[in-house]
């Protein structure tokens, strides 16, 4: 019996177990999601397809923390695999902690700090008559790989994309070449093609994170466009084939050390990253630093979170279906 407290980011769901898992093998965070991610992937298939749960949300796993610095060890449960980090889950699963007692609640801040393997992330939790009324989080150094890439396609010929690093990799890429607005109208259409890029991408690709391989692989495609007030319209895709509800903390991360790169951020910028459905968060660049041969940026991206419900999930022996399943209908065309 698993015990978890649903939390929504802007939207974007976050389901935080908070009871009934072991510790996961592993002396490192990231020894922890290689070993969901190359060793037994049972726990993410049982959450994270039907009849358990559906194509939106995630799973946060909160594991004992590797290091003395963290209050606990973090991971990101999706359809497709384990993913390091993930900015609206952090927010999520900061929320959970302080919101249920689980971590004591200091007013007007409470400190809360993630053990994630792409690096420890503080949070801040700014906090008021016993709610969370704000997180924000110093994310892992983000980085470019390769500015301007580009990929062959049959649909929209070549497609330019940035390739960034923000907690996991990101091709970071213009809408406007698909031919597509970020618009809840068009979700359906992004989803499927940011998935499709995504695919041909890493398959024609090699991404390597150079210090930590359990963080190699490209995650997701994310579209963008600039929006007349100075945001960011940002639509993350993610597999099987939906579309982020949330602006995407990692990516927002991400997108700033684009911009850091063409000399449109210096350290005490900020910028607002907007969804498909309006969310906002903010993010501010704090400062520069160093992720092997990258130069890369330090920043802040914050945002707030909603409680919704509380569950338990169990497990009958005798279900026929205890790693789930996926049908086109629901998750797209590549389920």
């Amino acid at each position: 019996m698993l015990q978890t407290v649903d939390v929504h980011c802007a939207g974007e769901i976050g389901r935080v177990v908070t009871g009934g898992v072991l510790d996961l093998p592993g002396a490192t965070m990231a020894d922890k999601l290689a070993h969901i991610n190359e060793v037994d992937d049972s726990l993410r298939r049982l959450l994270c397809s039907e009849p358990r749960s559906g194509p939106a949300g995630s799973f946060v796993l909160l594991t004992p923390a590797t290091t003395p610095e963290a209050d606990t060890g973090f991971i990101v449960l999706q359809p497709d695999q384990a993913h390091a980090m993930s900015g609206s889950n952090a927010m999520c699963a900061v929320t959970a902690l302080l919101e249920t007692g689980m971590k004591q609640m200091i007013e007007p801040e409470t400190v809360v700090v993630l053990d994630t393997a792409a690096g420890l992330v503080r949070a801040v939790a700014q906090c008021e008559d016993a709610k969370v009324l704000r997180v924000t989080l110093d994310m892992p150094p983000s980085f470019v790989a390769q500015k301007a890439a580009r990929i062959d396609t049959d649909l929209w010929g070549s497609v330019a994309y940035d390739l960034c690093f923000g907690g996991v990799f990101y091709a970071l890429v213009d809408v406007d070449q698909l031919g597509l607005t970020i618009a809840p109208e068009n979700a359906r259409a992004l989803a499927t093609s940011g998935v499709a890029l995504r695919d041909r991408i890493a398959a024609t690709t090699a991404i390597l994170h150079p210090t930590t391989p359990a963080l190699n692989g490209l995650a997701y495609v994310m579209f963008r466009s600039d929006e007349p007030d100075g945001a960011i319209r940002t639509c993350t895709t993610l597999r099987p084939g939906r579309v982020d509800r949330s602006p995407c903390g990692t990516g927002s991360n991400a997108n700033v050390a684009v911009r850091y790169a063409e000399g449109r951020m210096k350290p005490g910028d900020v910028v607002v990253s907007r969804s498909i459905i309006g969310g906002e968060f903010i993010t501010e660049f704090i400062g520069e630093a160093r992720v092997g041969p990258y130069a890369a940026t330090r920043n802040r991206v914050s945002g707030q979170c909603w409680i919704y419900t509380m569950s338990q999930i169990g497990l009958d022996p005798s279900d026929p279906f205890q790693t789930g399943f996926m049908l086109s209908d629901t998750w797209g065309g590549t389920a």
